[in-house]
């Protein structure tokens, strides 16, 4: 299936997650623990404790689909304690599935204001 990307919602469940859930486990914690509403077309991601593998569960109008990935080396994140449930847009999915994990961006520098130009008028010359 493929999705509009600026469509896309995608919510990450803030807490690590059994990959032995299956669908109906998986839409319960969406549905009941992150309080959204599964049917609704938008994408859940889980992660295990020891984040090697995400599933991501959603419904496409006909049933249910879920993807899992494993990682065989390395983790998809960095530390749990800075993991929250959160909405991320499609592209951090895409980092995340990649292993990349988006932190907040700092710019290299600072805007100074224009120094003030010195205009001299000479009316008498």
């Amino acid at each position: 299936m493929f999705f509009p990307e600026g469509q896309i919602r995608v919510f990450v469940y803030g807490r690590p997650v059994s990959m032995r859930l299956s669908y109906d486990g998986l839409y319960a914690l969406a549905k009941h623990t992150m309080q959204q509403d599964p049917l609704s077309g938008n994408l859940f991601a889980f992660i295990n404790r020891r984040a090697n593998q995400i599933k991501v569960l959603y419904f496409d109008r006909s049933g249910w689909c879920v993807w899992a990935k494993r990682l065989e080396k390395g983790c998809l994140l960095s530390n749990w304690d800075h993991v929250s449930t959160r909405e991320m847009d499609w592209t951090g999915l895409k980092l995340l599935l990649e292993g990349i994990e988006p932190k907040r961006v700092r710019r290299r520098y600072q805007k100074t204001a224009p120094a003030p130009q010195n205009v001299s008028t000479n009316a008498g010359a």
